[in-house]
């Protein structure tokens, strides 16, 4: 079974949550599935990485930005890999340019038009567990891409579909998809299943769930999301 996962920037903030990201994966390793890992920038580097070109010049070039931006997913992969290993499971990081991810030039809001799949077979094939960075790509002229806020999901049922994957798993802080933030509201009710489309209205409404580009191609390809969470590992909201 080929399963891709994807974990956000909250939960690679500190090394005990990279610790967990490595456990959950490390159950379905040793169970003989194929993984490939899609992750965000670590905590609140992306917004940190913003403010720091915001204090140079106030007028960002946007081809520039993401060059600077696509350095937080590329952290992320690295310490997750040497934390992998040091639990003795082999993996490779692998950036966008490498796999490769081409796009368009549409820099910091970028559409995945192409994936290569011969690099990351090839490192399935060994028993690797591949780190993708998520969120962003490179164009024609490899030039460095970014996908928009919240793009590594995007990046994750991309390559879930590219390569046929057994599950497309999304994990959360939170239980699963609700119609109001459960961190706020006491009251909030929780989705067990959500078609693309009802998914599709709550990501353009401003939840922030879901990219709202990830649900698009689920949908065109009909790829079932499971969202849940890095609490409990269990599933909590399907989307199909």
């Amino acid at each position: 079974m080929l399963i891709v996962k994807k974990f956000g920037g909250k939960l690679l903030e500190t090394k005990e949550k990279i610790s967990k990201v490595v456990d959950i994966c490390k159950e379905d390793y040793e169970k003989g599935h194929d993984i490939i890992l899609v992750l965000s920038a670590m905590g609140k580097k992306t917004d940190e990485l913003i403010g720091l070109a915001n204090d140079i010049n106030d007028d960002i070039n946007k081809r520039e930005l993401d060059m600077l931006l696509s350095t937080g997913e590329q952290m992320s992969v690295a310490l997750v890999s040497m934390a992998f290993a040091r639990e003795n499971i082999p993996s490779i990081s692998l950036n966008a340019f490498q796999v490769p991810i081409i796009t368009d030039s549409n820099y910091n809001d970028s559409k995945i038009i192409y994936i290569g799949s011969d690099r990351i077979n090839k490192e399935l094939r060994k028993k690797n567990i591949v780190i993708v960075t998520g969120f962003q790509g490179i164009d024609k002229d490899n030039n460095l891409t970014t996908l928009g806020r919240g793009g590594s999901d995007t990046t994750a049922v991309a390559l879930a579909t590219k390569f046929n994957a057994d599950k497309c798993e999304i994990y959360k802080d939170v239980d699963g998809v609700y119609n109001a933030d459960p961190k706020i509201d006491k009251n909030a009710k929780k989705y067990n299943t959500l078609d693309f489309d009802e998914m599709l209205q709550l990501s353009n409404e401003g939840a922030k769930v879901l990219h709202n580009k990830s649900v698009e191609i689920a949908k065109k390809y009909n790829e079932t999301i499971f969202i849940k969470s890095i609490l409990t590992n269990e599933i909590g909201t399907i989307i199909n």
